[in-house]
């Protein structure tokens, strides 16, 4: 059975700077009948764990570590026995809803994750976050970039450990150099492709300064 991408969205809340916000996220499902990656559980543990089924989950993955996307990680962690991996530069946010603990397993740019005849290899893309990663899956053509890269222009970054001129370089220098064709599944909205977006490279800088 060929590797495949599966889309759940969660609703809960973001809070982060004193501030809380409604919002939905993307929770992303790649692989076969037998094996899958779970990508930023979010929201509500049970309902990513039905959606996974009796699959082997080989590792959950953290685009970033902003409360939405981690809060409900550890439980989905342990529902399916799976160790949750988040770039270590993102530990002051784990810290923030996980109080002196670590997540099980640090991402490293360039590290590869198998899931179900795939491979994801991880990107570091900070800028919403410093320790904000996407994960470029090549035989599907496809890159999950969290709050990075949206339909539409970069993630936020106007909140506490974000910067627009970082965000700015790791799309143009980590995002857009993918081909074209690759599709964008962002952590929350529609998708998009990489040749939809690069042309408004300038326009977000524009705007953005």
């Amino acid at each position: 059975m060929a590797a495949r991408i599966e889309r759940i969205v969660t609703s809960g809340t973001f809070s982060l700077d004193g501030g809380t916000w409604d919002v939905d996220n993307n929770v992303w499902i790649v692989g076969d009948d037998e094996q899958v990656v779970v990508i930023d559980p979010a929201h509500n543990a049970a309902q990513v764990a039905e959606a996974v089924g009796g699959r082997t989950v080989t590792a959950v993955l953290l685009t970033h570590g902003h409360d939405d996307h981690i809060r409900h990680a550890v439980d989905f962690a342990e529902r399916v026995g799976a160790p949750l991996h988040l770039h270590p530069e993102d530990q002051m946010l784990w810290e923030d809803v996980y109080p002196g603990t670590r997540p099980d397993a640090e991402i490293a740019d360039g590290q590869r994750f198998a899931a179900g005849g795939t491979e994801l290899v991880a990107v570091h893309t900070p800028g919403h976050s410093p320790g904000s990663v996407s994960f470029h899956a090549p035989a599907l053509g496809t890159v999950f970039t969290g709050d990075t890269l949206f339909h539409g222009g970069p993630g936020a970054t106007g909140r506490s450990f974000s910067d627009f001129p970082t965000i700015i370089e790791s799309i143009r220098g980590r995002l857009l150099t993918l081909p074209a064709d690759t599709v964008v599944n962002t952590g929350h909205g529609d998708s998009t492709t990489i040749g939809a977006e690069a042309p408004h490279l300038q326009e977000w800088i524009d705007r953005g300064h």
